[in-house]
């Protein structure tokens, strides 16, 4: 089936290299070191798979951004002026180092965010080192401007445009796809020859401080590469207001996404750019093929334990073939598995996975992030159950150690139940009746969010149709979570601004300058 295949071709297999393992840093990359914060203080990490504290981490206050910051300007006007040929170089060696441990990485990815680790190593570490290459090939080519025709008696005059790097620029990152956020974020900036100061998240730091190990392996210059842990109202806030940067990227959910505005708006009126949450509907048709759709629409809810922006959470399923379909989608996820094996490497707890093959394996089942996300998706399975969806599927806490949440299923569900509305980011699907299509397209758009949408048919106008009329910055057809570095991807209304990968996510980094010179030889 087509749409089994749609995350696998995306995360393609890549080799492994034997290598010395790298160290686990707990400081703040800053100039190409790793230091202690100014006053020492640090926070816990935590196992969400075990309710253990990994290690604590050093936590930046406004001091130290000041200082990272200082760092990036330092470094700018030497990274924007290299050589292209070299900057490209130096990005593709930074991949090559990553794919050489993306098998440690992966472990602290899964051990620090929960996620499987098959899934880190086989989907995210294979998507992050292409990201790397892809974005090296628009190093020496992406800053090409344009020649323009002129009139209104300036017929006589050159006009050219270039473009340039926006400078330093600060960079605040997600929890849910640590490594693979900071690709997206990183990538686009350093081939444009912007420097930056990133954020990570302060609830999965370890993976994102380890690849920092490899800025400085690549021969990034000091200063280029700058990163900060700490929480939003403290570091963030820090960064998203500090005049020394003139441009802030941010994913995570619209309330920070809003505060993030307002802070780079007063501050120095600074660029900005958001991907924020999500709600997105996926449309069944009656025509659609079943087992196509539901593994679609299982990989689109169940990826990444349901914390993933595009999850297909509003799924509108034709009233015709809505009983068949619910039954198969609660056939499949009843065979999703958590991983079960534990063992011990170099000290790293690793998690091996014991995937059902006809459950797909990049939905194994890890733990919610932390506690805070475990309580907040109970709560919504609560609200699901008391406003009158029909509970299909789980509904509880799986096991009693770690933030495990079973998986899932409500039919029955209508427009104005809370689950409906709001991004769970968790592991809860909805399904949802439609009659007709005007219906539908208006029920789906029905939303603050436009991030993505889904389209199940086999009739080709159909699926146009619905296509062209579905508010979101993605929509996929006949499968799911379909990821290549070269399409963009962002949303529409309060999902966010602009776009990240491909050729558009350049333009988050890039100022058009406009050049006019008199050819009149007189």
């Amino acid at each position: 089936m087509q749409s089994a295949r749609c995350v696998v071709r995306s995360a393609r297999r890549f080799r492994f290299f034997a290598t010395a393992r790298l160290e686990q840093p707990t400081g703040l990359f800053i100039n190409n070191e790793f230091v202690n914060s100014k006053y020492n203080t640090t926070f816990p990490t935590v196992n969400p798979a075990t309710e253990e504290v990994i290690t604590h981490v050093h936590e930046a206050d406004p001091d130290d951004v000041d200082k990272a910051v200082a760092a990036a300007n330092a470094a700018f006007e030497g990274w924007k002026n290299m050589d292209l040929s070299k900057r490209r170089d130096i990005m593709l060696k930074l991949a090559d180092l990553m794919e050489q441990h993306a098998d440690q990485l992966a472990e602290v990815e899964s051990m620090d965010n929960g996620k499987p680790v098959w899934v880190a190593r086989n989907a995210d570490l294979a998507l992050c080192i292409d990201c790397y290459r892809y974005f090296a090939g628009w190093a020496d080519k992406g800053a090409q401007g344009k020649t323009i025709p002129l009139s209104m008696g300036t017929k006589d005059m050159l006009c050219y445009t270039q473009h340039e790097p926006v400078g330093a620029v600060g960079q605040i990152i997600p929890w849910n796809f640590p490594l693979l956020m900071q690709a997206w974020k990183l990538g686009p900036a350093l081939a444009m020859g912007c420097t930056v100061v990133m954020k990570l998240s302060e609830k999965t730091p370890l993976s994102g401080l380890m690849f920092a190990q490899l800025i400085k392996e690549a021969g990034f210059p000091a200063g280029v590469v700058n990163i900060v842990n700490g929480s939003g109202p403290v570091t963030g806030a820090a960064i998203a207001k500090h005049p020394g940067l003139r441009k802030v990227a941010f994913t995570g959910s619209e309330a920070t996404g809003k505060i993030i505005t307002q802070m780079g708006a007063i501050s120095n009126l600074k660029r900005v750019t958001l991907e924020l949450g999500g709600k997105s509907a996926v449309v069944v048709c009656k025509d659609a093929d079943l087992d196509q759709a539901a593994m679609a629409t299982h990989i689109g809810l169940w990826l990444n334990m349901g914390q993933c922006c595009v999850a297909s959470s509003r799924i509108f399923v034709h009233e015709d073939i809505h009983d068949q379909f619910v039954e198969k989608c609660v056939a499949l996820a009843a065979r999703l598995k958590r991983p079960h094996e534990l063992s011990t490497q170099d000290g790293v707890k690793k998690r091996m996975g014991g995937s059902a093959p006809d459950a797909h394996p990049v939905c194994e089942m890890g733990p919610q992030v932390d506690k805070l996300q475990f309580e907040k998706i109970m709560k919504y399975i609560e609200s699901g159950k008391a406003q009158g969806a029909k509970l299909e599927l789980g509904g509880s806490r799986a096991g009693n150690k770690g933030y495990f949440v079973e998986p899932t299923v409500f039919s029955n569900v209508t427009d104005d139940m809370t689950i409906a509305k709001e991004e769970i980011f968790g592991p809860v699907m909805q399904l949802m009746k439609f009659k007709t299509y005007d219906e539908v397209i208006q029920r789906a758009n029905a939303s603050e969010y436009g991030l993505a949408a889904g389209v199940m048919t086999r009739d080709v106008g159909t699926a146009l149709y619905l296509a062209n009329r579905l508010q979101g910055g993605t929509v996929w057809v006949n499968c799911y979570d379909n990821f290549d570095n070269a399409c963009p991807f962002g949303g529409f209304k309060q999902s966010g601004w602009g776009r990240e990968k491909g050729q558009y996510a350049l333009d988050n980094y890039t100022e058009v300058k406009c050049v006019m010179i008199p050819t009149d030889a007189k």
